[in-house]
C-alpha cells in the first residue's frame, strides 16, 4: 500500500513539473519592448528612430496606409494581400530626388511574420521613385513588427541600426538586399 502511494505521488509531482515548465515556456514568448497597439504607436516609433539615429534627413512625412488599397498597401511594402495584415505606417520624402522609406508592418496574431518580412524584402520595388534607386534595404521585426528601410547605405544602415536601439536589440532574422544600378 505505502508503495502505490509513492508512486501515485511521484507520478502526481512528475506531472506537475511538466505542466508547470511548460507554462513557464510558453509565458517565455518575446515581450514588445515598444507599444503597437495604434497606429499613432507606430507613428511615435518612428519619431523615436529619427531621434536616435544620427542622420540629415530629407523633410519626411509619416502617414497610415490604407490597407483595403492593394495598390498602395503594394507600393509602400511588397505586399500583394492584406491578409494577416492590422497596420502599416509609412515615412517617405514629401517632395525630393531622394529614395527613402521607412516602413513598419504590424502583422496579425497568428501571422507568419518571418513569411511577410520575407516578401517584403523580395518584393518592394527599390525603384519606386523617379530617376532613383534605393541601393540598400534592411527588414528586420520585433515579436509581430517589422521593419524595412531603403534608400543609399548611408542613410539607411543608421535609420535600420536606431530601429534595433528603440526595441533594445531584440530583433528576429535580419535580412538585406542590395540593388544593382
Amino acid at each position: 500500500m505505502k508503495k502505490t502511494i509513492i508512486i501515485v505521488v511521484s507520478i502526481l509531482v512528475v506531472i506537475a513539473l511538466v505542466v508547470g515548465g511548460g507554462i513557464l515556456l510558453l509565458n517565455k514568448e518575446e515581450k514588445p519592448v515598444v507599444s503597437m497597439a495604434t497606429s499613432e504607436d507606430l507613428e511615435n516609433i518612428i519619431n523615436s528612430i529619427y531621434e536616435k539615429a544620427n542622420v540629415e534627413l530629407p523633410m519626411l512625412m509619416t502617414n497610415v496606409v490604407d490597407i483595403s488599397d492593394e495598390m498602395t498597401l503594394t507600393s509602400f511594402t511588397g505586399l500583394k494581400s492584406k491578409d494577416n495584415i492590422e497596420q502599416v505606417v509609412v515615412s517617405e520624402p514629401m517632395m525630393t530626388s531622394q529614395a527613402y522609406s521607412l516602413v513598419l508592418v504590424k502583422v496579425a496574431e497568428g501571422g507568419d511574420v518571418q513569411a511577410i518580412k520575407k516578401e517584403m524584402v523580395d518584393n518592394i520595388d527599390t525603384r519606386k521613385w523617379i530617376c532613383v534607386t534605393a541601393d540598400k534595404l534592411y527588414a528586420t521585426n520585433h515579436t509581430n513588427l517589422i521593419c524595412l528601410v531603403m534608400s543609399r547605405e548611408e542613410l539607411a544602415k543608421p535609420i535600420y541600426n536606431a530601429f534595433k536601439d528603440v526595441v533594445e536589440g531584440k530583433v528576429g532574422t535580419e535580412l538585406e538586399r542590395t540593388t544593382e544600378n
